[in-house]
């Protein structure tokens, strides 16, 4: 007896659904894989091209002019290849020049650097704006952890990522576990940068806030990768009083809700014990048995980093201070500057003018 399939045309069964997944799953890893490999052929060529260059300069005494003709003859050999341009084969001998130091501490290594596994461009951005060597490599990494694209790493390293990340005065390593308190205190950057909003230099908090609220999306990436908005003006009730958290988030690495608060002028120790009681309260009333201790983060116009220090010494409740930039009005162009009048010279207008009308009432009279 023959045995027949039944035939199931219905694509919306579930056993469908998840075989498509899967190869959808399977095709992005491939081309994930494919173009990392393609990526890695590149990033060696480019290494031998370079090293070889920089070899020739010293042996045989290669000068401009013999690497610009090499550009030359590889576009002219190659026409269907981009990247033999003059500029970029001079890119291929500062990348040798900058990693070869690294790669004849550790042989055998040259394959695993981050600068090995990020996009060509994101390299030569890299080269042509960051000196240090380790901070290249940490920038190298970052995007790897990230998926930076280069305009993305070009405005981290226009803003300092790199000496800003993990610089905050905090007391984490006291009240936090480890390596807890390592991510949290890494979590956090000292200053932050809100270049996207322009303020007054006396702005006032909800001028901060509003602009912050404004930018939500680049107030997020400022903040960095974890951190979830929650609410502003959190409303939260004890004993029957009212109280409102500037700006209320959930870090979903750290597993825990991050209070902000803002303060649009110098640190005051008072206020550690502010963020304090509201940190207690969160604890209490918003916080489930799942999640780590809330933290705070106080957001200061400035601040003494060792008044900081003191303020936080003695707290058992996990809290980060550090100051925030943004651009303010006075770096207005040098000419619109110029034309502006200052307040003196306004009152002698001003004074001009009444004098001014004062004589011209005098004069009337003796008219008349």
């Amino acid at each position: 007896m023959k045995k027949t399939v039944k035939k199931n045309n219905d694509f919306s069964t579930q056993e469908y659904v998840a075989t498509l997944a899967e190869i959808k799953k399977q095709i992005k890893q491939a081309q994930v894989k494919a173009i990392i490999s393609v990526n890695k052929e590149l990033l060696a060529l480019y290494w031998f091209i370079g090293k070889t260059v920089v070899e020739r300069e010293q042996k045989d005494g290669w000068g401009t002019q013999v690497i610009e003709k090499l550009a030359q003859d590889l576009q002219h050999e190659f026409p269907g290849i981009k990247g033999f341009s003059r500029s970029n084969v001079f890119s291929m001998k500062a990348f040798y020049l900058a990693y070869q130091p690294i790669v004849q501490e550790a042989p055998g290594q040259l394959q695993n650097l981050p600068v090995f596994i990020i996009p060509w461009w994101h390299n030569v951005i890299l080269l042509t704006k960051v000196k240090d060597n380790q901070e290249r490599l940490w920038y190298a990494q970052k995007s790897l952890e990230y998926g930076w694209s280069g305009s993305t790493l070009d405005g981290w390293i226009k803003s300092g990522l790199y000496h800003r990340e993990g610089k905050a005065v905090t007391n984490f390593s006291k009240t936090l576990p480890v390596p807890h308190s390592d991510m949290a205190q890494q979590s956090f950057k000292d200053p932050y940068i809100f270049d996207f909003l322009t303020l007054h230099s006396e702005h006032a908090e909800r001028d901060l806030e509003q602009g912050l609220m404004d930018n939500i999306q680049r107030l997020l990436l400022e903040m960095g990768k974890g951190f979830a908005f929650v609410g502003r003006q959190y409303h939260l009730e004890v004993s029957n009083k009212d109280y409102y958290i500037d700006l209320l988030f959930y870090h979903y690495k750290l597993r825990c809700f991050i209070i902000v608060e803002l303060k649009a002028r110098e640190f005051d120790p008072r206020d550690a014990g502010q963020i304090n009681f509201y940190l207690s309260a969160v604890d209490d009333l918003v916080r489930s048995s799942e999640d780590g201790p809330t933290i705070g983060l106080l957001l200061c116009k400035t601040k003494d980093n060792f008044t900081a220090e003191y303020a936080l010494r003695n707290l058992s409740s996990p809290i980060g201070i550090a100051e925030y930039e943004t651009e303010i009005l006075k770096k207005l162009p040098k000419e619109l500057k110029s034309s502006l009048p200052t307040v003196e010279e306004i009152e002698a207008e001003l004074e001009r003018n009444e004098a001014l009308e004062e004589q011209e009432r005098i004069n009337n009279k003796k008219i008349k």
